[in-house]
């Protein structure tokens, strides 16, 4: 029987099969062993610390110590470095159109001298009454991003994050410098952050202002704030009643027990 000629081409389509599955498998292995720039650790803390998120869980576990804030941050423009800048704000749950807190974030890689990976900055507002509740609004209600730019006043903080070691729940921690920056909120003279960005999109922020002796004088003292992506809208109207603390309605001492439970750096 002649049977040579397709005994080659079964060879030859086996040689090429085994060629195309190697090449195949070197691009793979190259995809999964290429290293993450550092471009690409600012963007994934950009897309962390983006989005609606709820300290609600805390706020039931503990509710003398925490409330149910809502976290609340999106993109504002790019900088002509590649630097993101985010607009955040935080409310209470159930006045989220009465942001207590509004600031620029900018998130670009640390510099290459420096023992970091991500600089999360942020800066106080030019007309901060101009942004309210700007990631609620459609987008062409919303200060163009050459207005946004312009609008970025004096630098407030900046935390220097770090990717988690293996075996951690966190992508990425860190903090301030440990003599932070200058604030004189309620006596104080300087304040510190700490931040870790989780892998589940969820952020653990803890901001605390000291006084000149290193006295605490604003900020929670038992722990960070844990704030969990919105699992979506609300479907009801059933909550309890640390959904509804305002500091707009409280007596004087229960104010002043809210305002010293998180940051309020006006």
């Amino acid at each position: 029987m002649c049977t040579g000629p397709a005994n080659t081409w079964s060879r030859a389509r086996g040689l090429v099969v085994k060629t195309l599955v190697l090449i195949g498998g070197a691009l793979l292995i190259k995809r999964l062993t290429k290293s993450t720039t550092r471009w690409d650790h600012a963007r994934i803390v950009s897309h962390s610390i983006t989005g609606e998120k709820f300290s609600k869980a805390q706020a039931s576990k503990d509710p003398d110590n925490f409330f149910n804030l809502r976290w609340l941050c999106c993109p504002a423009a790019d900088m002509v470095d590649g630097s993101k800048v985010l607009y955040f704000e935080q409310a209470f749950w159930r006045t989220p159109h009465k942001p207590f807190r509004q600031r620029f974030c900018m998130v670009k890689p640390c510099p290459k001298e420096m023992k970091c990976d991500v600089e999360l900055s942020t800066y106080a507002i030019r007309d901060a009454e101009e942004y309210k509740n700007f990631c609620d609004r459609a987008r062409d209600q919303r200060p163009l991003p050459e207005e946004v730019i312009g609008d970025v006043a004096e630098h407030l903080t900046t935390i220097y994050l770090n990717r988690c070691e293996r075996g951690k729940r966190c992508l990425y921690e860190g903090s301030t410098p440990p003599d932070g920056f200058p604030n004189t909120w309620n006596g104080a003279s300087y304040c510190t952050s700490e931040l870790a960005v989780l892998k589940n999109n969820e952020i653990h922020t803890w901001d605390r202002g000291y006084d000149d002796e290193g006295k605490q004088v604003w900020g929670v003292k038992n722990g960070p704030y844990e704030f969990k992506p919105a699992p979506g809208p609300a479907t009801g109207p059933a909550y309890t009643s640390v959904d509804m603390l305002s500091t707009l309605n409280f007596p004087l001492s229960i104010g002043k027990r809210i305002e010293g439970s998180f940051v309020l750096q006006e």
